[in-house]
């Protein structure tokens, strides 16, 4: 019995490596499950025998070759390194169309601007020219204004101190 149940796992053993070689030549998928279905074989058969197990991992990792032998194939690290570049360029893309966008709308609402009868560039330097002077305008107020508190402030000072002189002579005076 228990030579029988040793006959039956190289026989099995067998069939995985033989599954593991055809997928290997003919360039198809090498996973545990795909060697385990293609051998007739259970997952854990694979998981049991680690030596199966490092030899499928290990055909997995390297780049599989095409079919009738002309170089390799696409392998998993080559395409998350393409999948990388991709998304790489598809975010400096997104970036540039955002930019392009925002210009168009820049040129075109400058062009809305002019050909309404709003005004143009002309109108606007001219707006920034009467901004600038009633800048300086509301300035110059400013200032007068605060000299104008500051002689009130001055005057009432001098106003409270007077009227202080005057209720000390009213009070010391003899009635």
């Amino acid at each position: 019995m228990i030579e029988g149940r040793r006959a039956d796992t190289g026989r099995r053993r067998q069939r995985v490596l033989t599954a593991l070689a055809d997928a290997t030549k003919n360039g198809t998928d090498i996973t545990v499950a795909a060697i385990a279905r293609r051998a007739g074989v259970d997952r854990t058969f694979l998981y049991r025998h680690r030596d199966l197990l490092s030899q499928v991992h290990a055909q997995a990792a390297e780049p599989a070759s095409i079919p009738g032998g002309h170089g390799p194939a696409v392998s998993l690290a080559s395409l998350k390194a393409d999948l990388a570049a991709a998304d790489a360029r598809n975010a400096r893309l997104t970036a540039r169309v955002r930019r392009l966008e925002q210009r168009l709308s820049e040129v075109l609402g400058d062009q809305v601007w002019r050909e309404s009868s709003v005004g143009g560039s002309e109108d606007s330097e001219q707006l920034k020219a009467r901004v600038t002077t009633l800048e300086q305008q509301l300035i110059d107020l400013e200032l007068k204004l605060q000299e104008r508190d500051d002689d009130l402030a001055a005057a009432r000072a001098a106003n409270r101190e007077l009227m202080a002189q005057l209720n000390r002579a009213t009070t010391s005076a003899p009635e």
